[in-house]
């Protein structure tokens, strides 16, 4: 049996990524499912009505199913994932004073997101039976 404060934190933490991700539908730069992500496995841990609604919701749902399923990221969000780890690195290199090894570790960890973001489907393979 979980602690109800730990049960109430889990739920606030749940909430909290799913109004995050509502605003991500209508901010391009900001991702929606790596946050209802963090919803879904905040309310998987606390709720299982509310995982159940958010893994089953008309619109939010397709794209937790999709990563849940096939490990699919969309185009869009990798566009804007890569997209933002560039941005952010030029503007490291260019406007501050990181020593060399921190720009170098900087760089190869960015490089081994963005390895990890594109290397996965944009949409789910067709089932063969």
């Amino acid at each position: 049996m979980m602690q109800p404060s730990k049960k109430i934190l889990l739920l606030l933490i749940g909430w909290f990524f799913v109004a995050v991700g509502a605003v991500g539908i209508f901010l391009p730069v900001l991702p929606t499912t790596p946050f209802l992500l963090i919803s879904l496995w905040a309310f998987s841990q606390s709720s299982e009505r509310f995982h159940d609604w958010l893994y089953n919701h008309k619109i939010f749902g397709p794209p937790l199913q999709d990563w849940s399923k096939h490990g699919v990221i969309p185009p869009r969000a990798k566009f804007v994932a890569v997209g933002t780890m560039a941005v952010s690195a030029i503007l490291v290199i260019t406007f501050s004073s990181t020593p060399w090894y921190g720009l170098v570790a900087m760089l190869a960890l960015m490089g081994f997101g963005a390895g990890f973001v594109l290397t996965r489907p944009s949409k789910p393979r067709p089932e063969t039976d």
